[in-house]
């Protein structure tokens, strides 16, 4: 399929994008190149090939929702820089 001004135009104005008058000439090689790109792709024989909706096969294995208390305050709080008795102390950051 050959791509033509009018043809980037109207893409655009689907896309609801400005496009300048002195962008055309690379928006139609660039759209040139992906069609190219895309003819070569309908080339290849995928006769026996199932259309991926994920890169892999795999399914999440979920877990039961547990609580479990694995660290206290203190010990989670040993490390920190600046802290009082139950929270990490951070520089202000946002103004009112």
């Amino acid at each position: 399929m050959k791509i033509d001004r009018d043809t980037v135009f109207k893409v655009a104005d689907l896309a609801r994008i400005a496009i300048k008058e002195e962008e055309v000439e690379q928006h139609v090689n660039e759209m040139t190149k992906i069609l190219t790109f895309m003819e070569k792709l309908n080339e290849l024989d995928t006769t026996g090939i199932e259309p991926l909706v994920y890169m892999n096969a795999e399914e999440n294995r979920w877990r039961e929702d547990v609580v479990k208390h694995e660290i206290t305050t203190k010990a989670g709080l040993e490390n920190a820089a600046v802290h009082n008795e139950s929270y990490f102390m951070v520089p202000k950051i946002l103004e009112k």
